[in-house]
C-alpha cells in the first residue's frame, strides 16, 4: 500500500452511500472555489455540520446534505446552523425535488464527481466572537484528523468529532 493510499479518513457509518457521494462532489466544488472543507464538524451549539467550508478571507459556509425528501423532512435542526456561518447551503442529488428546500438558503446539486450551485445563499455575517470560536474548532478538528492520519496509534485517537448532532 502506498503512503497516499494509507492516508484516508475512515467512514464513520452515519451517512448513506448517496450522502457520501453528495459530500464528495460538493467538497470538490468547494475546493474549486478556494475553500478548505472539514466534514462532520461539531459546532459550539452542540450540533454537527455535514460540511464546513472556509475560504482564505475567513468566510464560513455550512453545507447540509440531504439525500432524500425523507431525510430533509426528518431533520429540521439545520435552522440552528445559520448561527454558525456566513452562508448556509443545502446539497442534494438531481433526484430530490428542489422545491422542498427553503428559499432563504442556497442549493447545491451534486453527485460523486462534482457539483454545481443551483442557487446562491444569502449572506448573514457571523458575529466576531462566534467566528473566532468556529475558526478554532475548524483548525483543531483539521489538525487532529491530520495527526491521526499520520500516526493512527499515537495521541488521543480523537478525530475532532465531538458529541452533538
Amino acid at each position: 500500500m502506498t503512503a497516499a493510499a494509507s492516508l484516508r479518513l475512515p467512514v464513520d457509518g452515519r451517512q448513506s452511500a448517496t450522502a457520501l457521494a453528495v459530500a464528495r462532489g460538493t467538497t470538490r466544488l468547494l475546493h474549486s472555489l478556494g475553500f478548505s472543507v472539514v466534514t462532520e464538524l461539531p459546532l459550539p451549539s452542540g450540533r454537527r455540520a455535514d460540511l464546513v467550508a472556509l475560504d482564505r478571507a475567513g468566510e464560513v459556509w455550512i453545507v447540509e446534505i440531504k439525500s432524500s425528501v425523507a431525510d430533509f423532512r426528518a431533520d429540521q435542526k439545520w435552522m440552528d446552523y445559520r448561527l454558525h456561518c456566513d452562508r448556509l447551503f443545502f446539497a442534494t442529488t438531481l433526484e430530490v425535488p428542489v422545491d422542498i428546500f427553503p428559499q432563504d438558503a442556497g442549493l447545491i446539486i451534486a453527485d460523486a464527481f462534482g457539483a454545481e450551485i443551483a442557487s446562491e445563499a444569502p449572506e448573514h455575517r457571523l458575529h466576531a466572537s462566534t467566528r473566532k470560536c468556529l475558526l478554532l474548532a475548524f483548525a483543531r478538528a483539521a489538525a487532529l484528523r491530520l495527526a491521526a492520519l499520520a500516526d493512527p496509534e499515537g495521541g488521543s485517537g480523537e478525530w475532532g468529532i465531538g458529541s452533538g448532532g
